[in-house]
């Protein structure tokens, strides 16, 4: 059998040890445990999802059947695991008054038999809409399919009956049957429910119908409080103006609401267009994103796929403890078992942002609008509680303290304070460059504050002295003594002019530890604090090319330019940089991808290398990825001392490493597991 290979010796010795016919069911729910986790192992928590929009002709369940069948073979062949097709499309939703024709309900209830037959060597779970008499009534229903068999019945709650809605003339409400109720259908004794949940290899999934989304509280929101992941809508919503735009607001804060992923099937073309037209909206959401849609107005049939990454929706609900409070009122559902799918290698489809910190689109503007803003604000209160006109920056002519130095100008002039009230200090040492410094001054000047520079090699040379340091020796304790000596100016000019000391680093510096203890590390204030370093670039650029800071524009495009480094070592023979933070700790643009992933999502080392080779391409060979997704690891777990006592300052995004608010973490936390995962990449 298929699941013979992922038999470890571990399951083997597991079930030779209990062969007792007592205990053979539980034999059996170890051996599928294995089975599901290694299928979520290789698809990494992504479940493979269609809305299919196929041609419909009213009341012609034979061609539909005919219709809907292609697209499910196409789905399977492209991997999917579940297919979602529209309302009553065995049928045909705008049926009318042949919905009473007994002829027209056997003819589906064949063509249903007819697609049980059709999938019974198929892996893939179909979704799709028919009428089905229950007891004296009719009902709209959702019946999910898979290898020949119907696994459930999901009626329709909300029935319309409004402006061009007339569904209570012919079908029943789910709420007027019994929530445990079956019928006989297709040979076959049917639970029929509102409330069932149908638990697949890697994800549990419910369904509701059309108007059912358009309730106050709809039903995909007891289903999600129930466990489901994913949400299937079998719609059949005709066209108004302005009608989709609301429906994708609508849509899109259900599955933000719910934190799940949401498929919308509605019909298309075929439907009868005598009062209302139909044009084929099919779309996937996840958490309030839109992944893929169909094209509207088509007269073809459609398939609209995408992956859904139930990993990242669980993690979500669990960080979101209101979620679970709200789930543990829900009253309980009935669970339906899929048949376990053959594992299939995983073919992404969604792309993956490789800047996953960094704006894009449309909100460009305005998101880092809103980002200076809550820097801006959160000094400015600071500033403001202090009862203090001075503030103290240090600069480097380096990305971080220009941005600190720019929200700082900022905030001033938002108190109304004088900016020459804000000291920066250029600190030149060892490993200072003439293109740093010559960018630091201009700065300075443009922005109109008071300069101060203070060279430092002569304190450190002192230093090194005292504590017998060999000045030709540029190891850790060369460096860090410069860090420090800069952090002790600062904080004392601080004392002598009544200010406070403006922190500089950010949350990628502080994720890698790369900063020096007591040094660097500590401020009165640290505005970077949430901004991630591929974030620092970004608004560093924006403000010159759209603030009004942008006076400063050929400075400081010429800083996002120049290559990050602390400056510890002496520069080159040619006066360049010589010591570049990249090659030592590796790209800031795969570690704020790392970053990211592992803190905003805690997923396994595996699925964010997985995600980091779709995201980069060819740009990072797999050795380079796995060597640098190593150095986090191994940097994170060892540096988390140093996050333990950081001063404070303002949560900026999603990802935030204060040791008061988002990231509490033992600094003696053990790296092994995360470090032997990496490994075996």
């Amino acid at each position: 059998m298929w699941f013979s290979k992922i038999k470890s010796k571990k399951t083997t010795q597991y079930l030779r040890k209990r062969p007792s016919k007592e205990t053979m069911q539980d034999n059996l729910h170890y051996l599928c445990a294995q089975i599901r986790r290694k299928g979520k192992m290789m698809n990494y928590g992504f479940v493979k999802i269609a809305a299919g929009v196929p041609e419909v002709h009213v009341a012609n369940p034979k061609y539909n059947l005919q219709s809907i069948q292609s697209l499910i073979i196409q789905a399977e062949g492209h991997g999917v695991e579940i297919i979602c097709l529209p309302e009553l499309s065995l049928t045909g939703y705008t049926c009318g008054d042949l919905f009473g024709q007994q002829l027209l309900l056997d003819e589906a209830e064949m063509s249903l038999i007819q697609l049980m037959n059709f999938t019974r060597s198929l892996d893939i779970i179909s979704i799709v809409g028919l009428p089905v008499p229950f007891q004296g009534a009719l009902l709209n229903c959702a019946a999910v399919i898979q290898k020949g068999k119907i696994l459930g019945l999901v009626p329709k709650t909300f029935i319309p009956n409004y402006n061009e809605f007339y569904e209570r003339r012919w079908f029943t409400s789910a709420s007027e049957i019994p929530a445990d109720a079956s019928v006989w259908l297709c040979g076959q004794q049917v639970q029929i429910s509102s409330r069932l949940l149908f638990r697949a290899s890697n994800c549990t999934f419910g369904i509701e119908l059309c108007e059912d989304l358009w309730a106050p509280i709809p039903p995909s929101s007891h289903l999600a409080l129930g466990g489901a992941d994913i949400i299937f809508n079998l719609s059949a919503s005709n066209d108004v103006v302005g009608k989709r735009a609301y429906l994708n607001n609508l849509l899109t804060q259900q599955s933000a609401r719910c934190i799940c992923g949401y498929v919308y099937a509605a019909a298309g073309f075929g439907e009868s267009s005598q009062d209302a037209v139909f044009s084929s909206k099919a779309m996937i959401l996840e958490n309030g994103v839109l992944l893929a849609e169909g094209k509207t107005h088509s007269l073809q049939p459609q398939l609209v796929e995408s992956e859904i990454d139930v990993e990242r929706l669980r993690a979500e609900r669990r960080m979101k403890t209101t979620f679970a409070a709200n789930a543990a009122t829900e009253s309980s559902f009935i669970v339906v078992d899929t048949e376990l799918l053959s594992p299939r290698e995983l073919e992404l489809t969604r792309p993956v942002n490789p800047y996953p910190f960094v704006p894009t689109g449309r909100d460009l503007d305005e998101r880092c609008e809103e980002i200076f803003a809550i820097q801006t604000e959160g000094l400015a209160k600071r500033l403001s509680h202090i009862g203090t006109q001075t503030a103290v920056v240090g600069i480097s002519g380096g990305l971080d303290s220009t941005l600190a130095l720019l929200v700082t100008v900022r905030a001033f002039d938002l108190l109304g304070y004088d900016r020459h009230g804000i000291i920066g200090v250029t600190m030149p040492g060892f490993g200072t460059t003439d293109r740093t410094h010559s960018n630091a001054v201009a700065l300075m000047t443009t922005l109109g504050i008071t300069q101060r520079e203070i060279n430092i090699s002569k304190a450190v040379l002192q230093h090194f002295e005292d504590i017998g340091q060999d000045p030709a020796n540029h190891d850790i304790t060369y460096e860090n003594s410069q860090a420090r000596e800069r952090t002790q100016i600062l904080m004392d000019l601080a004392n002598k002019e009544n200010g406070i000391v403006i922190g500089t680093g950010d949350l990628s510096e502080l994720a890698l530890g790369w900063c020096t203890y007591n040094g660097d590390h500590m401020s009165m204030y640290g505005v970077n604090a949430g901004v991630p370093k591929t974030l620092v670039r970004h608004l560093v650029k924006w403000t010159a090319q759209t603030d009004e800071l942008s006076v400063a524009k050929d400075i400081l495009l010429d800083i996002v330019d120049t290559p990050i480094s602390p400056e510890l070592i002496p520069a080159d023979e040619n006066g360049e940089i010589a010591q570049k933070t990249e090659d030592l700790v590796g790209p800031y643009e795969l570690h704020d991808f790392f970053i990211y992933y592992a803190l905003r999502w805690g997923f396994h080392p595996a699925k964010i290398f997985f995600l980091a080779q779709r995201a980069f391409g060819n740009a990072y060979p797999v050795n380079i990825l796995k060597k640098w997704l190593i150095n986090f690891y191994r940097r994170f777990f060892g540096q988390q001392f140093k996050r333990s006592c950081l001063p404070d300052g303002p949560k900026v995004g999603s990802v935030s490493l204060s040791p008061r608010g988002d990231w509490r973490m033992p600094s003696d936390a053990c790296r092994d597991a995360w470090l032997a995962e990496c490994e075996t990449l």
